[in-house]
C-alpha cells in the first residue's frame, strides 16, 4: 500500500490548487446564496442568544431534506490530488439522503475512478469533500454544524468542518498567514477527541494548547455532536456540543475578511496514517449546516 501524505497538508495544497483553477457552474449561481430559490430568507430555527445581549440572525441553513447537494450552496469538489488520495465527486463519495449529506472515502475500482494526473497515473483512494466555493462566504458571526463520524479505533479516517478564505473578496498571502480555521477535525487514531486549530502567523510555534489549538474535548465516535464557532473581530470561540473548546483573543489580521465552509471526510497521514485496517467506504455524516450573523 503506498503512502498517504498527512491529511493537513493534503487539504491545505490541494484546496490552494483548486482555488487557481477557474470553476465554471453548468448553470447561474447566485454569490451568496442562503436560501432556496423561491424562499424568502433562511430559518435557523428557534433564536441562539448571541454573547453580548440579543440574538443571532440566520444567514444560511441547510437541513439536507432533499437528494441533491443543492447546488446553489454548495460545490463537489474533484482533484487528482498527491500520494495515493484524491478528491473525487461522485455518488459513492458525496451523496444526500434522509436528511443528511454522506461524505466517504473509498477505495477506487474500474468503475469509479480518481481523476487522471499529468504524470499518467491515479490515486487508489477517493474521499468526499463539499464546500460553498463561489456560492456562500461570511465575515464574523456563528458557524454550526450537527455531525456523525465513523466508529473506529483504528488509525486511517480524518474528517473535519472547517472554513477558508473566500477568494472572491480577497488576495491572500500565503498559507499559513492566509487564515484557516479548523473548527473541528476528528481523527480514528484519537476516538474521544474533536480537536480545533486556527492557522494563522502563530504557525510558526506549533500547535498551542488554549492559543491556536485544544487537546482536551470530548467528542466519541459514532454519535452526534454539534460543533460551534462565534467569530469577532477580536475572539473566536468554538464549542462542542455547547461546552467552550478554544477561545482565541489574538485578534490576527487572517480573520478579518469572509470565509468559506468546507466538509470533508479524508483518510489520515502521520501518527493517524490510514494502514487497511478501517474497513472502507467510511462516511461522515451531516446532519445540518447553519450560519448567523
Amino acid at each position: 500500500m503506498r503512502p498517504i501524505r498527512h491529511a493537513a497538508l493534503l487539504a491545505a495544497g490541494l484546496l490552494a490548487a483548486a482555488l487557481t483553477v477557474p470553476l465554471t457552474p453548468s448553470a447561474p449561481v447566485p454569490a451568496a446564496s442562503s436560501a432556496p430559490s423561491g424562499s424568502t430568507k433562511p430559518d435557523c430555527g428557534a433564536r441562539v442568544a448571541k454573547p453580548g445581549g440579543g440574538s443571532w440572525t440566520c444567514t444560511m441553513v441547510d437541513n439536507f431534506s432533499g437528494t441533491i447537494l443543492e447546488p446553489s450552496r454548495w460545490l463537489g469538489f474533484s482533484q487528482p490530488g498527491t500520494g495515493d488520495l484524491c478528491i473525487l465527486n461522485s455518488p459513492r463519495t458525496i451523496s444526500v439522503s434522509n436528511g443528511s449529506l454522506r461524505l466517504s472515502a473509498i477505495r477506487t475500482d474500474a468503475t469509479t475512478q480518481c481523476p487522471l494526473r499529468a504524470d499518467g497515473t491515479r490515486a487508489s483512494y477517493a474521499s468526499g469533500w463539499a464546500t460553498t466555493y463561489r456560492r456562500f462566504g461570511q465575515q464574523y458571526g456563528r458557524f454550526e454544524a450537527r455531525i456523525k463520524v465513523q466508529a473506529a479505533s483504528a488509525p486511517g479516517l480524518h474528517e473535519a468542518f472547517w472554513l477558508w478564505p473566500d477568494v472572491r473578496y480577497t488576495s491572500d498571502s500565503p498559507w499559513p498567514e492566509s487564515g484557516e480555521i479548523d473548527i473541528a477535525e476528528t481523527f480514528s487514531s484519537r476516538p474521544d477527541l474533536a480537536i480545533p486549530f486556527l492557522h494563522y502567523s502563530d504557525d510558526q510555534y506549533g500547535g498551542v494548547q488554549g492559543v491556536n489549538t485544544a487537546w482536551n474535548c470530548p467528542s466519541s465516535r459514532g454519535e452526534w455532536h454539534t460543533y460551534a464557532l462565534e467569530w469577532f473581530a477580536d475572539r473566536l470561540t468554538i464549542y462542542v456540543d455547547g461546552r467552550t473548546c478554544l477561545t482565541n483573543t489574538r485578534g490576527a489580521s487572517s480573520y478579518q475578511k469572509p470565509f468559506i465552509i468546507n466538509l470533508t471526510q479524508f483518510l489520515g497521514g502521520g501518527s493517524n496514517q490510514y494502514d487497511g485496517q478501517v474497513p472502507l467506504p467510511a462516511t461522515m455524516q451531516v446532519d445540518y449546516v447553519k450560519v448567523w450573523r
